[in-house]
């Protein structure tokens, strides 16, 4: 399921972190690696203080060096593209269509940079496209996903039933990975609802607080069965259910599970603007210490 790995490099040390995690995961998958880099129109002279590469040569030579800390026995590829383009982001959500790999690894550069990324639309149209997950590392990480190191995979679930059309491919992995999957739901306090429901819950808070009671028991059901059929698989599975802000609890649970991976189906809204601020994904992807797997959903 997550055979060919993509790994756009620009040039910088930044970008190549995303490397250490792609061979991390490359063993236990029995994947490939392929390299990509684009060289871009006009380009600057620097790139996160590292010299702009702008000749197809230079770009062939780099990733020729870069290939070779690969550890031996991943099989690598290497794809120069040569023509110079303007949208540097757009060009790599192409050769992902052209290339089709299972999964693209890419690097968070702070978030700045991420918020850039977003907006830049190179994350959220990969996932948009409805076919290729994307996995970003922090910029700080230092630990490396792998059957020797990872321990838990952490999923929030919400009731949508096309994000649970991603937890084969998640147990897979995390069965690739020796890992323990927790899934997680977060159901509102009449405190933390916004909205029309806020409101709502303003005129008529000893109903809401029944219906949210009663979501939460629902949740908590539901999990216990989708946890006994993976169980029964031979996969390590635990859920739980929170009660509070879906953010707030779900960068608690990385740290109180010790969670070493976060995953979330999403439906990669097109509208970047509205990707930014309506989607839990991003301000997740924003604050997490840790890898965010994103998942298109169907």
């Amino acid at each position: 399921m997550l055979r060919r790995l993509l790994v756009p490099l620009d040039g910088s040390e930044l970008a190549e972190a995303a490397l250490a995690e792609a061979a991390c995961l490359a063993v236990p998958l029995g994947a490939s690696i392929t390299l990509l880099h684009i060289i871009e129109a006009d380009a600057p002279h620097a790139v996160h203080d590292h010299r702009h590469l702008t000749q197809a040569q230079e770009a062939r030579e780099y990733l020729e060096v870069v290939a070779a800390k690969i550890p031996a026995g991943i099989p690598v590829e290497k794809h120069v593209h040569e023509n110079k383009v303007d949208d540097v982001a757009k060009s790599i959500v192409e050769h992902v269509e052209e290339l089709a790999p299972d999964l693209v690894v890419m690097c968070t550069h702070g978030r700045a940079d991420l918020k850039r990324l977003l907006y830049g639309s190179l994350a959220q149209q990969v996932v948009a496209s409805g076919t290729t997950p994307v996995l970003l590392v922090p910029q700080q990480h230092m630990f490396c996903l792998g059957p020797a190191g990872a321990r838990t995979v952490l999923m929030p679930l919400d009731g949508d039933k096309a994000h649970e059309d991603a937890i084969p491919l998640v147990a897979h992995l995390a069965r690739a990975l020796s890992a323990r999957l927790h899934l997680l739901t977060v159901v509102h306090t009449v405190s933390s609802l916004r909205g029309e429901q806020a409101a709502t819950a303003s005129m008529l808070p000893a109903t809401m607080s029944a219906v949210l009671e009663m979501e939460q028991e629902s949740a908590a059901a539901h999990l216990a069965e989708l946890a006994a059929i993976l169980n029964a698989e031979g996969l390590s599975v635990t859920q739980s259910v929170v009660r509070g802000r879906r953010v707030e609890e779900i960068l608690s649970a990385v740290t109180v599970l010790s969670a070493d991976l976060v995953v979330l189906a999403t439906h990669g809204r097109k509208g970047t603007q509205a990707f930014w601020n309506a989607s839990v994904a991003p301000r997740v992807l924003e604050k997490s210490p840790v890898p965010v797997l994103l998942v298109p959903a169907t």
